[in-house]
Formats: structure tokens, sequence, C-alpha cells
């Protein structure tokens, strides 16, 4: 074996130093989190408690990164917490496992960087809109009773 063949690792898009460093700001890594759970069926929305709607006062965070934490460590791996709101009868276990797969192969496809976690927190489930507009008819708040002449 020869110098010239020794093991030399395929490089990276994001490993080329003579060309400069590339950096990904959070808040975009944070956008394709939210883009990827959103797509996966059972999750009506991402974010949205009152933990985030507190910081967002004092932090001034914008509301695409609501409900979403990205953090790197030293070897540029992500961890990443998610807070949904789930459909109602959706099955919670099952939604978050999806989400936590669709995250992962969105932001490693799109970012070329590895995932260490995606945790997921259920924050609230919501009703369909049919559902909730019939819970305030007034009519459905008492049973049908026999009219009498």
């Amino acid at each position: 074996m020869t110098p010239s063949s020794a093991f030399n690792p395929t490089p990276r898009f994001d490993d080329q130093p003579e060309l400069g460093d590339i950096k990904i700001n959070h808040n975009v890594v944070a956008s394709i989190v939210r883009l990827a759970a959103m797509q996966v069926p059972g999750v009506a929305g991402v974010g949205g408690g009152i933990v985030d709607g507190i910081s967002e006062l004092f932090a001034k965070r914008e509301s695409d990164h609501r409900g979403v934490k990205v953090s790197e460590d030293n070897q540029d791996t992500y961890a990443i917490e998610l807070r949904l709101v789930v459909n109602y009868g959706a099955e919670i276990g099952k939604t978050s496992y999806e989400v936590q797969l669709a995250v992962r192969k969105q932001v490693i496809a799109m970012t070329g960087k590895n995932i260490s976690r995606v945790d997921v927190i259920i924050e609230g489930v919501r009703l369909p809109t049919d559902l909730a507009a019939g819970r305030d008819k007034a009519d459905d708040l008492w049973p049908d009773a026999p009219t009498t002449d």
C-alpha cells in the first residue's frame, strides 16, 4: 500500500476548509423541523403552549420557530425538542414516533448533520372544527324532548 492510497474519507459538502465554513442558523433548522412535523398525519400544530407564548413576549422570537428548540454539540450533532398539538382521535404514541422519524430524515437530508435525539412533547389535543363548532350550539345541550300539545 502506498502512502497516496491511504484511507481518505469521502469529503462532505460542509467539510471544505479551502472554501470557508458553512453555518446553518438554528432558526433555519427549526423551520425545517416545523414543516416536517406538519406533514405527519395527526399533527394539528407545532408549539402554541403557554411557555412559548410567554417566552415569545420576552425573547421576541418569531412565530416560525415557536415550539421547536434546537441545540448543537461540539461534534456538529443536533438535539431537537419539539412541542406538538395533535388532532383528537390520533394515536399519540404512533404520531409522535412518525414525527421523530420525519424530522430526523428531513433535517439530515437538508443539513447533512447528524441528530442525537428528537424529543416530542405533546402540548395539547385539538378538536376537529366541525366537532368544536357543534359543541357551542344551545340545542345540543338538551336531549330531544317529546313535544306536547
